[in-house]
């Protein structure tokens, strides 16, 4: 597999091997990065997603685009047996050694390597937006889901209100590369994500899309006023 040299970012056609090469170069201070740059929101989005679940003890739930499994182990809180997926393997490798009680496999979100309806739910945070075939993930994670399980896509959205908008426009595009720089080893990976928050479907958009996959009773939340949106699905 080729990789992108450290310090460039991922082309927004998302080349798996070009996004897995990306991530592997920020695995290290990946985390610490994502609660800066969200000012410390990261881990309330967290927790909303495994709210939004619904998870019992005893159930199955999947975590897609897992990175270094801090929302796996968060997703493990509700007593729920909670497995995490991911396509870098420099994430993988990180999260092993921080958190080695997290069960954390290499996958392709096009591919995932389990059986159909193999768990009771599913989610994908921030990694639906990197995937470069959303429609067919979304179907895949309908795949390896039961018929009556969840999902929740826990993904940045369109602030609604315009102002603020403006505003968080301005800081994806101009602040956040100079944040990343003085926390993460390749900030050029954070330029690729302002522009492909950018470029994401606003909530009723991507609702169609779920939809559209086979999941029913879709519907959306918005998180820090849109910074952030949960959709929630149930599979047909």
């Amino acid at each position: 597999m080729s990789r992108t040299p450290q310090g460039q970012r991922a082309s927004l056609d998302k080349q798996p091997h070009e996004v897995a090469a990306m991530f592997d170069g920020v695995a290290e201070r990946y985390d610490l990065t994502n609660t800066v740059i969200s000012l410390g929101q990261d881990r309330s989005w967290r927790r909303s997603t495994r709210a939004a679940l619904g998870l019992r003890p005893g159930e199955r739930v999947l975590d897609v685009g897992a990175g270094t499994g801090v929302s796996t182990r968060e997703l493990a809180q509700s007593g729920a047996y909670a497995v995490g997926v991911d396509l870098s393997l420099g994430m993988l490798h990180t999260g092993k050694r921080a958190r080695p009680e997290v069960p954390l496999l290499a996958g392709d979100a096009l591919r995932l390597p389990f059986a159909d309806a193999s768990f009771d739910a599913v989610t994908i945070s921030f990694a639906l937006r990197n995937v470069n075939d959303t429609d067919a993930a979304l179907r895949e994670l309908a795949r390896v889901t039961r018929p009556g399980g969840r999902l929740v896509v826990c993904e940045f959205s369109t602030p609604v209100n315009p102002v603020f908008r403006t505003v968080y426009l301005s800081y994806l595009m101009r602040s956040l590369p100079a944040v990343a720089r003085t926390v993460s080893s390749n900030s050029e990976a954070y330029v690729y994500l302002a522009e492909s928050v950018r470029a994401w479907p606003a909530q009723s958009a991507l609702a169609g899309r779920v939809a559209a996959a086979g999941w029913g009773r879709v519907a959306w939340r918005n998180l820090t006023g849109g910074v952030v949106a949960l959709h929630r699905g149930i599979r047909e």
